[in-house]
């Protein structure tokens, strides 16, 4: 068994020292893998940073409740009874002597992508005073908040990066009206930075909704009361209204989106993975091709077949992993935390970082590694048989 070992150890410090005499053809499978590596570290990373951004916007102790079947805020309605109902709810919490509630409207405007010059779709989110306190993890960084009963208003700092016009003190027009911009939040890695915010009977009121809204958000005293105003707010006939915590709310947003990012890009990481497969037989093939004499001739002195076999697959999976190093690398460098947007559910962009992770870099790994292993199984195969080919050879 010493021995044995001693022979893979042997060999395989031969193929690795070798690997310079084949640079072109080396460097042409580790760019494959690092491409192939790249493109499944960008999608996942799309897909980690949307749900972090979706998943970190809600909490557990914030209840939403909207109208029955609602798939999203925009198919919901919520009538001012409707409402007042609820604010008698189990476990919400009192502010000022009052119930800690905020009934909003979502709506969607146009707005010019700094990045394009082209028109995309924004939500302005329509609420009363008490919509940011209710928002813990937002808070103004510059200006102030918008005066009830006023056309102003409040802009997300990432919104403020990706949309053109909507600096402090700017007026922009929205719909058929025009609006001045008087503050600027922050709600770092939550979809609320992503918003506009006004007030909301101003809002009812420019864009015909009445005195309805589509969604209330209630603060209720902990996580544990949630599951009692869910079945108040259920179980109540004249309401047919669903409800839930804000957490589970936007993690079902955003299974849909991430569903679809997955859909594409792990079958495109799959065909280029299989391109660093084949990359990687033809480096192993040429490898064995370039040194069969030497291959041989260490066959012929007493070196195993399992050790020109296990030489051949190390150096494959050798430069498959050093191909998944330099693409987990690059996408470290270039991709991680870089902003992105897409339409989340709503139909109204959503802006959000890319976030790679550990665990997402440990799967590039052991793709890389099985990329390695695949490609250099046949390839080692015919390096343990080129002793009796040799010798067929010489008896012809």
């Amino acid at each position: 068994m010493g021995s044995l070992i001693q022979q893979c150890g042997a060999v395989t410090m031969l193929n690795l020292r070798s690997i310079p005499q084949r640079l072109a053809m080396s460097l042409s499978t580790v760019a494959a893998v690092a491409l192939a590596v790249s493109v499944l570290l960008g999608f996942f990373a799309l897909s980690n940073g949307f749900t972090q951004t979706m998943q970190g916007s809600g909490a557990n102790d914030v209840a939403m409740v909207y109208r029955k079947n609602s798939t999203s805020e925009l198919s919901s309605v919520l009538l001012s009874d409707q409402i007042r109902i609820l604010s008698a709810g189990p476990g919400i919490v009192q502010r000022n002597g009052h119930p800690f509630i905020s009934p909003e409207l979502y709506l969607i405007v146009d707005g010019v992508k700094r990045s394009t010059g082209t028109a995309a779709n924004m939500p302005l989110r329509g609420m009363e005073q008490d919509g940011l306190a209710i928002r813990t993890n937002a808070h103004l960084v510059e200006g102030r908040m918008f005066q009830p009963g006023t056309n102003e208003i409040v802009v997300g700092r990432a919104l403020l990066r990706e949309f053109a016009g909507f600096e402090l003190n700017q007026t922009v027009r929205l719909g058929s009206n025009t609006w001045k911009v008087v503050g600027v939040f922050e709600a770092p890695g939550t979809v609320f930075e992503s918003e506009l915010w006004a007030d909301a009977r101003v809002v009812q009121s420019l864009f015909n909704r009445g005195s309805s809204y589509q969604i209330l958000r209630v603060k209720l005293a902990n996580a544990r009361a949630v599951a009692a105003f869910k079945r108040f707010a259920e179980s109540d006939p004249r309401l047919q209204l669903e409800a839930q915590s804000e957490h589970d709310y936007y993690a079902k947003q955003s299974s849909g989106t991430v569903s679809l990012i997955q859909f594409l890009g792990i079958p495109l990481g799959f065909f280029m993975a299989l391109g660093a497969l084949a990359g990687a037989l033809n480096t192993m093939y040429a490898s064995v091709a370039t040194r069969a004499a030497e291959i041989a001739t260490l066959r012929i002195i007493g070196f195993s077949r399992f050790a020109a076999f296990f030489g051949t697959l190390v150096e494959a999976i050798a430069l498959s992993l050093i191909g998944a190093i330099v693409g987990i690398v690059f996408c470290f460098l270039f991709f991680n935390n870089m902003t992105a947007s897409t339409l989340g559910s709503s139909f109204t962009q959503v802006v959000f970082q890319l976030k790679l992770s550990p665990a997402i870099a440990a799967g590039a790994l052991i793709t890389a590694f099985f990329i390695g292993l695949i490609g250099g199984i046949f390839p080692g195969i015919s390096a343990a048989t080129k002793r009796a080919q040799v010798q067929l050879a010489a008896a012809q």
